[in-house]
This record gives C-alpha cells, sequence and structure tokens, in this order.
C-alpha cells in the first residue's frame, strides 16, 4: 500500500517513499513564467542567461517546488491540505531536459484533532544524475480512518439494520 493511501493512524515515522519521474522542458518554464509573472531573464532569455552564472537558462526554484509536490501522490481520501513548506533550499540548477523525482520521508506525526493528523515530511528532489536539487520539510494535514474512531454501540441501544 502506497504510504499516501494509509490513514494517519496507519503511518510509521521513518517510513520513506520515491514517486516516478518528471521531464523539465522549455515549454514549462515558459508557461511557469507567463503563469507567475516571473519573467527574470535567467528562466525566459536565452542569449542573457548564456551569459549568467549558470551558462543557460533554468527552471525557476517555485516551478521545481511545485512539481515536486505535483509527483507527490497524494490520495485526495488521505490528504486534506498541504500546510507549511519550510526551510526549502534549492543546491543545485534544474535545466532544460533535467527529469525530477522526490524522495521523502515522514518524520513526525501529531494528532491534530479526532480527524486529522498533522505529517511532517522531508522531501528531496533529485535530478536524473542523482543529484540534490533541493530539499524542503513540508508538513500535511492527513485524514485519520474515521471509521475506526466511531464510538461502539451503546449496549442499550438496538443494532441500525440497513
Amino acid at each position: 500500500m502506497s504510504t499516501f493511501s494509509k490513514s494517519f493512524d496507519g503511518l510509521s515515522v521513518g517510513e520513506r517513499f520515491a514517486t516516478r519521474g518528471r521531464t523539465i522542458g522549455e515549454a514549462d518554464i515558459t508557461g511557469f513564467a507567463t503563469l507567475t509573472g516571473d519573467t527574470h531573464p535567467q528562466h525566459t532569455d536565452a542569449e542573457w542567461a548564456a551569459c549568467s552564472r549558470f551558462g543557460e537558462r533554468i527552471a525557476h526554484g517555485l516551478l521545481v517546488l511545485s512539481y515536486a509536490a505535483g509527483l507527490v501522490p497524494f490520495d485526495p481520501e488521505r490528504i486534506v491540505a498541504l500546510r507549511r513548506v519550510e526551510d526549502a533550499v534549492f543546491k543545485q540548477p534544474v535545466r532544460i531536459g533535467d527529469t525530477l523525482h522526490v524522495e521523502g520521508e515522514i518524520v513526525a506525526t501529531t494528532e491534530l484533532d479526532s480527524g486529522h493528523g498533522l505529517v511532517e515530511t522531508r522531501w528531496r528532489v533529485l535530478n536524473q544524475r542523482g543529484k540534490l536539487v533541493m530539499r524542503a520539510t513540508v508538513e500535511l494535514v492527513w485524514r485519520r480512518d474515521t471509521m475506526a474512531l466511531v464510538d461502539e454501540p451503546r449496549a442499550d441501544t438496538e443494532p441500525v439494520l440497513i
């Protein structure tokens, strides 16, 4: 069973996961620049970028983070919300043609209420050469298995038959 299909109560600290990969194309970078308005020439101008520290256009850091979130297979029956992203560090440039995947680990679980828990995960985004391009701590609001939390019927009541 996939980590992201489990109930909050079925998770274990130390549990690891890995995602499929996704290749970053020129259209991804151009589309993200258009969508966000971040048209910095490092991402959008090949001539300008050729003279930059990286020698070519690279993906926006927030594009990398967004694609990482898209690669993690959140089960909508379990994952309620992405609550926090902290300590995001971009370690290497992501170039056109790089293929990214996420490797992660559950580092903490905290009960929020009878229906939900908070799960802290650490993500490592790697390229096709196994180089770390980004890391972050991501907190998720996770649905508990509410069927297991339903009170047992009281002895003085008749069971309802359907």
